[in-house]
């Protein structure tokens, strides 16, 4: 093995292939050939539990659908109501989601932003508002935080359009961005958008999706409701490579969306282990395809 890594182009490592049986009956013999390595390379593959007993950090944030076509909050039929027992899609889909990615964040500090409202005081829609309305510290303390920031931020809003995802994946992709200076796996973003209809922006959408696929961040998509769904599979390069209106292919799959009405029945578990399928094999491929290591040796870090 050591010969091997000493391989090089120039200075071939070469390895006689010996018949043994022809070497006792032939003293001209001298082999049957040569394999000559030009080059040798050893590379260490990770698993998704060594880059996150290596010290990787999931940083996880979320995107709520706030656009008309949810309803009046405070009617029954609409998907933001509040239900006498607390609960909603947008709340379920966070809660199922957010309890098993928050143990892979040290902090469990996260981002949770809305887009599609009319905000104060000046009633502009935003298409990409920290939820707290604190633009400084969009930051909501574990996933009961999240919970309780949005109940207080819904009845603060006028609910309005379109729906447009290109904003909030900007935002994180920009943070995803800067982690790309990292010299180990030390950071990767996953963004969570639940949503309610049908997408507006999808070129813009797809443009940012493909950017997003060179850096380190995963996007899961919950519908939520019963509209048409068809541009969000689209999304989900589970069939093929998303490409942007250019025509550039997306490097890598890195979406994954989840109609939340197919677990409505079913337990919390369900839901959450279907969105988080994939989160996985995208953390994995993408410190893999860059040869990035976890910041600590895996086999230590826990002694």
């Amino acid at each position: 093995m050591t010969k091997l890594k000493e391989a090089s182009r120039n200075s071939p490592i070469e390895f006689e292939c010996i018949n043994e049986k022809k070497r006792q009956k032939k003293k001209s013999y001298k082999n049957s050939g040569v394999i000559s390595v030009k080059q040798c390379e050893i590379t260490v593959e990770c698993t998704f539990l060594d880059y996150i007993m290596g010290g990787c950090q999931l940083n996880f944030t979320v995107g709520v659908d706030f656009t008309g076509s949810n309803g009046d909050p405070r009617s029954p039929d609409s998907l933001h109501y509040i239900s006498p027992s607390g609960v909603n899609e947008y709340l379920t889909a966070i809660w199922s989601v957010g309890l098993v990615i928050q143990d892979y964040d040290a902090d469990k500090m996260f981002p949770a932003f809305g887009f599609g409202a009319q905000i104060p005081p000046q009633w502009q829609v935003s298409h990409e508002f920290p939820m707290n309305f604190n633009p400084s510290n969009p930051y909501c303390n574990g996933i009961q935080g999240i919970v309780e920031t949005y109940r207080a931020c819904l009845p603060q809003i006028k609910l309005y359009g379109p729906t447009n995802f290109s904003p909030i994946i900007n935002h994180v992709a920009r943070f995803a961005a800067a982690a790309t200076q990292q010299q180990t796996a030390s950071q990767y973003f996953v963004l969570l958008i639940i949503t309610d209809g049908v997408i507006t922006d999808l070129d813009e959408t797809r443009q940012a999706i493909v950017n997003a696929a060179k850096l380190p961040m995963s996007i899961i998509i919950v519908g939520v409701g019963s509209a048409d769904f068809s541009a969000m599979e689209f999304l989900d390069g589970d069939t093929g490579s998303l490409r942007s209106p250019s025509g550039e292919a997306a490097i890598r799959d890195i979406v994954q969306f989840v109609p939340f009405r197919q677990f409505q029945s079913a337990p919390k578990e369900a839901l959450a282990q279907c969105v988080l399928a994939e989160i996985p094999q995208q953390v994995v491929g993408y410190f893999n395809t860059y040869k990035l290591l976890p910041p600590k040796n895996p086999a230590t870090a826990t002694k």
